[in-house]
């Protein structure tokens, strides 16, 4: 019986779950947007399809280099590859161009390319599933396949030249606004956001300002809302710790108190603001953040005790008392 069972399984079950999946050749139909932010000197992608997991194959970004979004019946090497190629010097048009040329098919694809000095271009292919086109201006570079229609990528335009705030902020509302004018023409599955600055990853060691992805998910845009209020938490977080050890109190004092503001119950936030408004000649406004830190989390009691970074308030009565078991 146990053979049989087995069988029946494989019969009925697994191809039922395999009609969900998404076939390695299917076309990565999808709506995104590159852009760069000449002020911060940001570049970054979003992205959103009817597909499995595609912030895992159409973004690609390199600090003070470019962005590049391929997708369609997307050649991978387009995203590493067109990166080398503005590093090397060559504008967006001439890199779609290089791109194409030695492309066994060229017509199926389609890209956005974005220099970190504003430069632009955006490429569809002539077999590119319709609704497909895009559009490119000074700073960004938009383009979509099997679209509800055009109304997608010029609602995303618009949306994105009309925003304030900063990049990552600009580009989800371009994709949200894609996906409000219709979006991918099948549905929706997965959305990525991808933001690259010059040191601007953990401990400065990286250019991933935001690497966020929601792979797979009935309301993608929504998770990666919440992500990316927690992302954009995170990178100035990184930012303020990074001038920290770096000996740059006072520089990164701004940073710590922005982080604070955005995430005023999360007690590792506060500790670290502690810490650095020590560092910055803060002495009571650091302790004013060590008690609201203990407060939510009595936890950090063991750690600000033994913190070296913390030296300078341990023979004070106030923090002996607020570290006390």
């Amino acid at each position: 019986m146990f053979p049989i069972c087995i069988a029946l399984f494989f019969i009925f079950f697994i191809p039922s779950a395999l009609s969900q999946s998404v076939h390695p050749r299917q076309t990565v139909a999808t709506f995104s947007i590159v852009g760069s932010d000449e002020q911060t000197g940001e570049l970054g992608i979003a992205v959103a399809s009817r597909f499995f997991a595609v912030g895992s194959v159409v973004p690609w970004a390199k600090a003070e280099v470019g962005a590049v979004a391929t997708q369609s019946f997307a050649n991978t090497s387009f995203g590493w590859r067109g990166l080398e190629l503005l590093e090397q010097g060559l504008d967006p048009q001439e890199v779609v161009k290089t791109l194409l040329k030695d492309d066994a098919d060229p017509n199926r694809r389609q890209f956005g390319v974005v220099s970190s000095d504003g430069r632009s271009a955006t490429y569809t292919g002539k077999d590119c599933i319709p609704w497909a086109g895009g559009r490119a201006g000074r700073n960004y570079a938009v383009q979509g396949n099997i679209l509800a229609g055009e109304s997608v990528v010029a609602a995303m335009e618009s949306t994105f030249v009309a925003t304030s705030g900063t990049l990552a902020d600009r580009l989800y509302a371009a994709l949200l606004e894609g996906e409000r004018m219709g979006g991918d023409s099948r549905g929706k599955q997965s959305a990525a956001l991808l933001v690259v600055k010059q040191g601007a990853g953990y401990g400065g060691f990286t250019d991933r300002a935001i690497d966020i992805r929601v792979d797979d998910h009935a309301e993608p845009f929504v998770e990666l809302r919440r992500l990316l209020n927690y992302a954009q938490m995170n990178y100035s977080w990184n930012e303020a710790w990074t001038l920290f050890k770096e000996g740059k109190a006072s520089a990164s004092l701004p940073h710590m108190e922005r982080t604070a503001r955005m995430a005023p119950t999360n007690p590792e936030v506060l500790y670290d603001l502690a810490v650095i408004r020590l560092a910055a000649g803060k002495d009571q406004e650091a302790l004013e953040a060590l008690r609201n830190a203990i407060a939510l989390n009595p936890k950090l009691k063991v750690q600000a005790r033994g913190d070296s970074d913390l030296q300078h308030l341990r023979n004070r009565d106030e923090f002996e008392t607020l570290t006390a078991e």
